[in-house]
Parts: structure tokens; sequence; C-alpha cells
């Protein structure tokens, strides 16, 4: 039974359990109902409402968005509850999110043990509170607090809670205990029925000025999303309507919310990142095996961010460099790291120290000797690898897992200098690795089925989202952003500056425009990549040759203060720089192209078509699982904006006939022949099919 009822003594426990987090299906909608009405009319003086499991409710069932609704509605439950002539007390533990805080919050009281929490996250899938969240929270804590809680979607704390005046009571376990003691209390005292319903937002607390700051501040924060626009309205609501009519306005706001491209986007991305850790095919007795200790070679910026990962999750680390000058940097480089966190208030001093503590420094391979797991992170060489593993080999214990953090190289070479091939296996973590939520698991050949449980696993345990990848060069992320940063090099021979070029981009919604991440990045690094290929290799020279002859100029990016664009040595501020538009007409001149205007909506639609085509053919390649895998790599690897879904969910969004004779134009406007859509693109549209389909045909 989903929903059950008891009278114990003169309070009738109205209990949810639906597990695993309670979620508020049409079976608990109704259970509730239901419940509510026996208490009504039973000779209980208190209704308790508490969950079995981890969790309070958790929230809506997503799997019913889209569906017609059933009722009853959560609105008609939580009338229900709210207008009931008994009090009701919402009992909370684990976490009571969405639509189930919003059900407590429609309770008279709250009360909730010491290690809860509460929150309306919606706005993390481009939706607003759809069940009284906007206007019950801004009467019981005003505006401010409540749009810095529905707008961010994070969750408080009970401590925080109860400060604010959200809950009632913070008490003890075990919870059911302590609310019936709670709900005899009120009865003795003769506690009224306060329905958050009948209070009023504070008029000082709800000026024509704050919500327009407030519009323009998430307008800055939460570039794009339309969700929070409409919070702001909400709540503004909440502080100028009657509550009926408030209610009314918020249930618009949310129907139109579920029925945007921004939400089924952001849908489509919570749903990838849950699937993405699932390896298709793996043995299902595979087990992880035990990670206790982490060893890291390199302690430059990216080997110390990984060592950062493990720490944060409480693994100790030993963190190995060649010299002992090396090693100090690179522990320096973590504790000033750190202490930035520290100094932005995301971290206790004290918190930072037991976490640098955990990371050991080496500049001796024995040390290595009992880790179970080790991470190169050296210089982009296969020479240097194959050293790295051959010694890796030699120390490591038997069953440790040999890691390569490497971006292009081919990981099977790289498990072949070692004895033990199925223990090697790809985690390309991406720049700043304890920050940037991606993780590569590259699949070699002989890659055993628990190494790739482990990597799935420790990913999760270190706050990534894991994504599988074979080998090819660049995997899944950068095999595609190679046919991206072509497009931008081409946009910009043909007469687009670097401005409009990260304009389209950022305009779309992506985090930084290509080359704005260029100078980021550092030009000098693809340069010296270059050094080390054929012509044939490099490709068209107009798709690199503005990027070397910024680097011959000593133009690195922003390190040495000018790439694409300069910048302030102080500030690092981003200024347009005549100087770059005489090297684009020069190169132009140089190889034969005549400049000519292009529109912001071309260079976006090349950039799109270039990472769309290469992820149909990674998918045919079988480099990537899923469709979705691709997205949620592009989104949390690449800035790719989260709603917008990723590339291949753009792709099946506009329409894959479309994405086809799009690539056909193009390519029959350039003749080049990587504009000639993916067989697997190819074929899908010519049966009229999706990648859905394509999805439940493979598997």
């Amino acid at each position: 039974m989903l929903v059950s009822y008891e009278l114990v003594d003169d309070i009738g426990v109205i209990t949810v359990n639906n597990p695993p987090v309670n979620a508020l299906s049409h079976g608990v909608r109704e259970g509730l109902v239901t419940a509510l009405a026996t208490a009504q009319a039973d000779s209980s003086k208190a209704i308790v409402l508490l969950c079995e499991g981890r969790t309070f409710i958790a929230g809506a069932d997503i799997s019913e968005f889209g569906k017609p609704p059933q009722a009853p509605s959560l609105p008609e439950v939580n009338a229900a509850i709210e207008g009931a002539s008994k009090p009701v007390i919402a009992a909370l533990h684990g976490t009571a999110l969405g639509g189930g805080f919003e059900v407590a919050l429609s309770c008279h009281y709250r009360c909730a043990v010491s290690d809860a929490a509460v929150g309306l996250p919606e706005v993390k899938l481009g939706l607003l509170p759809g069940a009284g969240g906007t206007q019950r929270v801004p009467r019981l804590i005003g505006v401010e607090a409540a749009l810095d809680m529905i707008a961010s979607g994070k969750p408080v704390t009970a401590a925080k809670a109860l400060k604010l005046g959200l809950i009632d009571r913070v008490v003890d376990a075990p919870l059911k205990a302590a609310a019936l003691a709670y709900a005899r209390e009120l009865v003795a005292e003769g506690a009224m029925l306060r329905r958050v319903r009948d209070m009023t937002v504070p008029a000082e607390d709800a000026s024509a000025e704050q919500f327009a700051s407030w519009r323009t501040t998430l307008g800055k924060r939460m570039r794009g999303q339309q969700a929070p626009q409409r919070i702001v309205a909400c709540v503004e609501a909440a502080s100028r309507l009657p509550f009926d009519e408030g209610l009314a306005f918020e249930r618009g706001q949310f129907v139109e919310c579920t029925e945007s491209e921004q939400s089924a986007a952001l849908r489509h991305i919570f749903f990838a990142e849950r699937q993405a850790p699932k390896v298709l095919g793996l043995d299902p007795a595979s087990q992880p095996r035990p990670i206790q200790r982490v060893g890291i070679i390199g302690g430059g910026t990216m080997g110390g961010g990984i060592a950062m990962c493990f720490a944060n999750a409480g693994i100790p680390v030993t963190l190995l460099e060649l010299n002992q000058d090396g090693l100090d940097r690179g522990l320096a480089l973590i504790g000033k790291n750190y202490g930035i966190t520290v100094s932005k208030g995301k971290l206790s001093e004290q918190e930072a120290i037991r976490r640098e503590r955990l990371i050991r420094g080496t500049t001796d391979y024995a040390d290595l000797g009992e880790v179970d797991l080790v991470i190169e992170a050296v210089f982009e060489s296969m020479e240097v690898k194959r050293q790295v593993f051959a010694r890796l080999d030699e120390v490591c214990k038997p069953g440790a897992i040999l890691a390569t953090n490497t971006s292009y190289l081919d990981v099977n070479e790289i498990a072949r200098v070692t004895s033990r091939p199925q223990d090697v296996v790809g985690l390309h973590f991406f720049s700043p690795a304890n920050i940037m939520r991606l993780l590569e698991v590259v699949r070699a050949d002989d890659t055993a089925d628990d190494v790739l449980a482990t990597a799935m696993a420790i990913g999760k345990r270190i706050g990534k989202v894991p994504v599988l990848a074979r080998v090819c060069f660049g995997f899944i992320g950068n095999r595609m952003l190679r046919q991206y940063a072509r497009e931008a090099q081409l946009c910009m021979i043909e007469g687009a500056s670097p401005e409009q070029i990260d304009g389209a981009l950022t305009g779309f919604g992506m985090a930084m425009g290509p080359l704005a991440v260029g100078d980021l990045a550092g030009l000098d690094i693809g340069y010296k990549a270059r050094q080390a290929l054929t012509d044939a290799q490099k490709g068209d020279p107009k798709s690199y040759c503005i990027a070397d002859a910024l680097v011959e100029m000593g133009r690195l990016g922003q390190k040495s203060g000018a790439g694409y664009y300069r910048y302030d040595p102080e500030t690092r501020a981003r200024s347009v720089d005549p100087e770059v538009l005489e090297v684009i007409e020069a190169q132009a001149s140089k190889h034969g192209v005549s400049p000519r205007a292009l529109s912001s909506d071309e260079i976006l639609d090349r950039h799109l078509m270039a990472l769309v085509n290469e992820g149909f053919r990674i998918l045919e390649e079988g480099i990537a699982q899923r469709p979705g895998d691709i997205d949620v790599a592009y989104v949390h690897g690449y800035g790719f904006p989260a709603y917008q879904g990723g590339p291949m969910f753009y792709a099946a969004q506009r329409g894959l006939a479309s994405v086809r004779d799009r690539l056909k134009a193009l390519q029959r406007q350039t003749g080049a022949g990587y504009w000639e859509p993916a067989p697997l693109l190819e074929r899908l549209v010519s049966k009229g099919k999706s990648l859905d389909d394509w999805m439940a045909e493979k598997h």
C-alpha cells in the first residue's frame, strides 16, 4: 500500500511508502486524499504526515510529465491538507524537495530531524514550483529569501529552514515518536490551524525595484533561461494578488514551463546523466573493486585538480612528481586553490586543512605500491606515457587499476606496455578537474568489466558524471571539438570577427565562445600539437593559419596578454584588438579567400552542424553508447547549455531530415567532404526513424 493510515491514541498518522524516494505518483496523491478524509472523520485530534524509507517525499513523479493529468492533482491534494479541520503536522526526514516540500508547506506545522533538508529544485529542470511553492514560501520567509531559495533550486538544511521560518521545530530521532509528541503538545496548547494561505507578504519586502533587481541578476546569472524569470513573476504575484489568484497564475506559468523546449531539454539531461554510468552489456556479476587509496602521477594543474577531487571525497592521495621542486609547486598550488575556496566562503578553513592533509607528496614510485588506483596526468606524449606505465606496471600491486588522463592518445597502445592490459582504463578529467563534472571513462580493448564498474562507481563517488567512450583520437568530446574549432577558424578567415563568432555561440547559450576558450587554454597548446602532425593530418591550412600566425607573433592568449583578444594585465578584462583583424585579412589574402559578411545565424548553424554530424559518426562507430551520453559530455565538459539539451537532442528537436538537408546544403556550398551527412543520419532519415528508434533497435 502506497499510503496507509492508523490511529495512535488520539493522533492520526498518515504514512507514505513509495520507494525509493516516495515520489508523488498518482497512487500516492490519491492515497493522501483518502487517508486525510478518513482522519477527518475519526476521533483523532491532530494528524501527522510522515514517510517510510530514507526520505520524505522527494518530489513529483517526473515520469508523469507530458502525460494526461490524473485527479487528484497535487494542488488539489495540498488544498485538502490545508483545508483540514484538524492540525496537520508534516514530519520530515531525508529530503523534502519540490512537490514533497509543497505538501509539507500545505500542512499547518512542520517538524524535521536535524539532518533533513528542504528545497524547491524545479528550476533545474526548467520548471517552477507548481503546487503553491512560489505562493507559500514568500508568505513564510519574505521575498528576498524566497527568491534566493527558489531561483537557485538549492536545498537548505533543517537548521537554516528553522531559522528562516520554513519549519517550526527540529526534533530528535526517532522521528515518528518525536512527531507524535509534538502533535500532542500542539493539541494540548489548543494550537490554531495555521494556514500559510492566510498569511500576507510584508509590503516593505516587495518593492518593484526589488523585483527588477532580481530579474537583472538572474538574467546574468542564469543567462538565456526562462524559468528563473517566471519564478520572479510568480513571487511578485504572491506579493500583489490574493492567494487563489496567485495560485492560478503560478499554475499557468508552471504548465507553460512543462510544455517548453527548455524544460524538455533539461529533463532530457536529467535522465541522460542517470543513464550514462550504466555500461551496456557489462557482466552483471562484475563488482567494483574497493578504492581506498589513490595515486596521481603529475603535480601540475591537472594532476593537482584530480588529487583534490579524491581528497574532497575523503580518499587519501599520494601525489608523485619527478623532483622535489615540482612537487613543492604542485602542493602549493593545491593549497592555494583550497585557500581561494575558503575565501569565497564555500569551505571552512578547518575542512580545507583536513582535505589538504589527505594529499601526501612523493618523488619515489615505490610509494605507489599499495594504491588501489593510480591516475597518470603527465605531458601529452605517447613516449612519456609509455615510460610512466611501464614503471607503474613494476611497482603497483596486483589488481591495482592503472588509469591514463590522456585527452587524445591511444589507450590500447598505453596498455600494451604493461603486463596487465585488463587493468588499464582511460579516466579523462576536464580542467579545472576539481570543478568540471565530466569524466570520460575510456574503455580499451582489454579493459576488464570490473575495472569499468569501478571507474563508473568512483566517478560518481567523487561527484563526477562518468560517460563511457571507446578508443579513437579525442574520444567523444575532443573528437567533436576539432570539428567545432574548425568552423570557428573558417568563419573567421571568411570574414567574421572573433567577437561576432563568440557572440553567436554565447547568444545560443554556450558558456564561452570558441575563440575566447582558445585564449583561455593557450593558443600555443594547439600550435605545438600541430607541429607533430603531417600536412595531411593538419587538414586545410585555412583552418589553423590565423591561430599559427598569432602564436608566431607571441600572442598566446590570456597568459601573454593577447590572443584573439587583448587582455588587461590586472583584471584580465577582454577587449577587441584591431591588430587581430589585420592578421585575419592578411591570412585571407594569402589563402585566396574573399571576405564576406556572415550572419550570426550562419555562424551558429555551422558550429552546431559540425558537432551534430560528428556525433552521428561517433554513435555509428560505437565510440559512444547513447546519444544522451554525447549530450551529457558536451553539457558538463564543453559548456553546451543544458537548457538546449546537448548536440544530439538539438538535432532531434530540429528534425533529422532538416539536419540532413542543411548538411547537404553546406556540402554543395563549400564542396568540403566533411559536410557529407553521416551514414547513420542518412539511414535514419531515409527510414523515417528517430535516434530513440535506433537505440531501441540496437538494444
